[in-house]
């Protein structure tokens, strides 16, 4: 039995109009973290415009399917899928590595969850992941970000227009900010995407010389089908470090699975999350193989149907078609690629906020919290931290097989919170 608040159930098929309303809205939603995600990791990886669309093309195509795939034949529930920001964690800190080495190591990882998942192994290493070891992978999520983060703020063509750059970002911080706590129903929901239309407009306006203009030279429809392929490497280092990494994503889908089951209440709720969790790591199988960045189901949907009511899967049908539509005209992508970067990463930031307030959330939410249970938490965060920070200089000193796993800010701290949770600082109850 559904809940009273639930409008169109999770089989509804709302009027046409209806249809196509909450599917611009889940397109947008969609569209967002995509746009931010894909034009991070694309400039991270390629200085020429061309690379940087094709990029974002196959990224908006693999979510595009994936999305298709989960509604119909996955978890088969109302779920927004998109880039993992973990996994931009991975990347950002696989530095010069071989991008063909990268995504091999994202592929193999595909292949991990998948296997896990498929086998029913996943539910017996779900265990190592207490709560103090979520909060503490939620908080270096945030924090391993930061550098990234910050680079986007300072980008500018001059010294002078950094000090602008800052105070724009802390004006849209505080608008965005403003927004979460006043907006009501879709706007909330959808407030990001204002924050991206007119933090754009905005930044194009007061920051003029701050926008990546492209100016791409292609056709309407393009093929990306020669553009999909990478050389297999293998790179131990960037493979145990993805692997950490996985984990780490395995849970965050687990959690936004359960969490709209948990509203939704539907049949099958285990089948559901193993298929679910299977056509993931299908879809990071692909994303490695075809260079792009993985993906994962989000939790933020069930805030969304909170807010209007609308269970339906069929209105996400409408989004990812329009999304594979848009994936294969490189000029309608064009046009959103002038967005400054310090608006990518000041919305970034406020994204990375909440992140770090859902990990403070569940560290404290147990009323037995004690003082071992704090530096649980805090020593791999600061040990993180310090990683996140090394020079360049010093982390090409450790051996070449380790420098993915120890200068990885976010394994390091990973494996440190697991070594004090389950070792050093166990409860002698548990």
């Amino acid at each position: 039995m559904r809940p009273s608040f639930i409008r169109y159930g999770i089989n509804d098929r709302p009027a046409w109009g209806a249809l196509l309303l909450y599917g611009l809205q889940w397109l947008a939603v969609t569209g967002v973290s995509v746009i931010i995600m894909g034009k991070i990791v694309a400039s991270l990886h390629f200085s020429e415009s061309v690379a940087q669309l094709f990029y974002m093309q196959k990224l908006l195509f693999l979510t595009a399917m994936t999305l298709i795939i989960q509604i119909f034949f996955g978890h088969r529930l109302p779920l927004v899928v998109g880039p993992a920001v973990i996994l931009l964690v991975g990347i950002i800190s696989s530095g010069n590595h071989d991008f063909n080495a990268i995504y091999s190591s994202m592929a193999i990882g595909g292949m991990f969850l998948t296997a896990l998942c498929a086998s029913g192994l996943f539910r017996y290493v779900a265990k190592l992941f207490t709560s103090r070891v979520v909060a503490t992978i939620l908080i270096l999520i945030a924090l391993t970000i930061t550098p990234t983060i910050l680079k986007l703020m300072l980008t500018a063509p001059s010294p002078d227009q950094v000090g602008r750059n800052l105070l724009f970002a802390l004006v849209l911080l505080l608008a965005m900010i403003a927004g979460d706590r006043l907006l009501r129903g879709v706007w909330r929901s959808t407030m990001l995407v204002w924050a991206l239309v007119v933090g754009g407009l905005a930044g194009l306006v007061f920051l003029p010389s701050a926008g990546t203009i492209v100016h791409a030279d292609l056709p309407l429809f393009s093929s990306m089908l020669t553009h999909w392929n990478i050389h297999f490497v293998w790179d131990l280092g960037l493979v145990l470090s993805f692997l950490i990494c996985f984990l780490a994503l395995a849970i965050n889908d687990l959690g936004s699975i359960e969490s709209l089951g948990k509203l939704l209440r539907p049949s099958n709720m285990e089948r559901r999350l193993t298929r679910g969790m299977v056509v993931t790591g299908l879809s990071n199988i692909i994303a490695g193989f075809w260079g792009v960045i993985g993906l994962v189901n989000f939790s933020l949907t069930a805030g969304i149907i909170s807010s209007n009511g609308n269970a339906s899967r069929i209105c996400f049908v409408p989004a990812a078609l329009c999304l594979a539509l848009i994936s294969f005209m490189p000029p309608a992508i064009a046009m959103i690629w002038d967005i400054p970067a310090v608006v990518i990463g000041t919305i970034l930031l406020y994204i990375m906020g909440l992140q770090l307030a859902a990990g403070l959330m569940v560290a404290f939410g147990s009323q037995e919290f004690t003082f071992h249970d704090a530096m649980i938490i805090s020593v791999p965060v600061m040990i993180s931290v310090l990683v996140s920070f090394l020079p360049t200089e010093v982390i090409a000193t450790f051996p070449k097989t380790l420098i993915p796993v120890a200068g990885n800010g976010f394994v390091v701290g990973t494996l440190s919170v697991l070594l004090l949770e389950h070792g050093l600082l166990r409860r002698k109850e548990e």
